[in-house]
């Protein structure tokens, strides 16, 4: 019995909705198709699909098949391919997320290149701020900014995050620029928030070893940092940003540093991966040339 072979065919019913269009972009017969499925919940001994005359749902024995079973063919396919080229070809689906802004201005710049160097490489770009269960999800590679909470996930960093507190001219002619850390309470401060917490609470260290926290407020909170670059420039507030997000804002005098004597705790930017004993060559060449483009001085710093 090919039971690599039914799970992956289960997984691009999965991906395609039909069972009529998975079995067509696998040169098969739909009455083959079906009968590879019925022979895969035979061998497991549970019903995989809910099927009616207008839709196809997976049943909850079938999520998680799909959700465990989806590494296991990944990892085979990059085996055989491996085997088989000798790991040299890069080809398959990329899935890839990362943030909307980041991969906007810097990534997607990037896409044309890596695509003309990898023509077999089908690339799937997920750009969102929340953070998504790369193994739920489906997803080969994160492009995650600052701290990693997840040990159940393996990173590769790929560029310094260098932070920076922003305002523009006219808030600072209009409420005065804070001269130490404990005036930041006094101004009004664009907060950004995750699923997981509210990010009020700003850390700086000066040159000379000082530290301060300072707990900050404001009225207006967002998961988007767009939205905040924007309320920033437009005169709205102080705010944390990564200095890739805003440099070209500083070089062009739309926003000013705020205490340029302090600095932000720097964190990083990384690639993150399911563990995996085989990592794909397509996810191996995209980190690489992530690195490539990123590492040592990134171009938002040049």
């Amino acid at each position: 019995m090919d039971r690599i072979g039914d799970l992956s065919l289960f997984l691009r019913v999965l991906d395609l909705g039909s069972i009529t269009a998975a079995a067509h972009s696998l040169d098969l017969s739909v009455a083959v198709a079906s009968q590879r499925l019925k022979r895969l919940e035979d061998g497991l001994g549970v019903r995989l699909l809910q099927r009616t005359t207008r839709s196809l749902h997976p049943t909850p024995e079938g999520l998680a098949l799909a959700e465990q079973g989806r590494p296991l063919v990944e990892e085979f396919e990059a085996l055989a391919s491996g085997l088989r080229r000798s790991g040299s070809e890069v080809a398959g689906n990329l899935r890839v997320t990362m943030g909307a802004t980041f991969g906007r201005m810097y990534v997607s710049p990037l896409l044309p290149e890596f695509m003309s160097r990898h023509p077999l490489v089908r690339v799937v770009a997920h750009l969102s701020d929340q953070t998504v269960d790369l193994v739920g999800d489906g997803f080969d590679l994160a492009i995650r900014i600052g701290e990693l909470d997840d040990s159940s996930l393996v990173s590769r960093r790929i560029a310094a995050n260098r932070r920076v507190l922003c305002a523009s001219p006219g808030y600072l002619r209009r409420h005065g620029a804070p001269a130490t850390p404990d005036e930041l309470a006094q101004h009004n401060c664009l907060l950004l928030f995750d699923s997981h917490r509210r990010r009020d609470h700003w850390h700086l260290r000066r040159a000379d070893s000082a530290e301060a926290e300072v707990r900050v407020t404001g009225r207006l909170e967002s998961t988007l940092g767009e939205l905040l670059r924007d309320a920033a420039v437009a005169g709205e507030g102080i705010a944390l940003f990564s200095y890739w997000h805003v440099a070209a804002d500083l070089r062009e005098g739309r926003l000013q540093l705020v205490l340029p004597d302090w600095t932000i705790p720097e964190t990083g930017i990384h690639a993150v991966m399911p563990q995996r004993r085989f990592v794909p060559p397509r996810v191996r060449a995209f980190v690489d040339f992530l690195e490539a483009h990123f590492g040592g001085v990134p171009p938002w710093e040049k």
